[in-house]
């Protein structure tokens, strides 16, 4: 598939982290289209995409750099420690499915 433009392209691709992707608060999950996060992280990862260098280390360490602030700021968390493991291998699996797309 053949986008116009990378935001297009990126539209796309937070559309799907958005509906897909979830962080596990307490056994609640909170997707990340709900948190508004899904755009950013798809602005993040969509480099990885088109430079090829798309592997489950440069992944991990997109989650582990963007920070979640909780009790209102008073504490941090990476990403990648509210995602459970299945989450993050579902987020691995689009992110290879959209690379084959592009």
């Amino acid at each position: 598939m053949a986008y116009n433009n990378s935001s297009e392209a990126i539209e796309t691709l937070a559309a799907e982290i958005a509906e897909n992707v979830y962080m596990d608060i307490a056994k609640w999950h909170l997707y990340l289209g709900d948190a508004k996060l899904h755009t950013p992280l798809a602005e993040q990862l969509y480099p990885l995409l088109i430079n090829q260098t798309l592997n489950e280390e440069a992944v991990l360490s997109v989650l582990q750099s963007t920070t979640i602030k909780l009790g209102g700021g008073r504490y941090e968390l990476p990403l990648v420690e509210l995602l459970p493991l299945q989450c993050q291998m579902r987020l691995m699996d689009i992110l290879e499915e959209y690379q084959k797309k592009l």
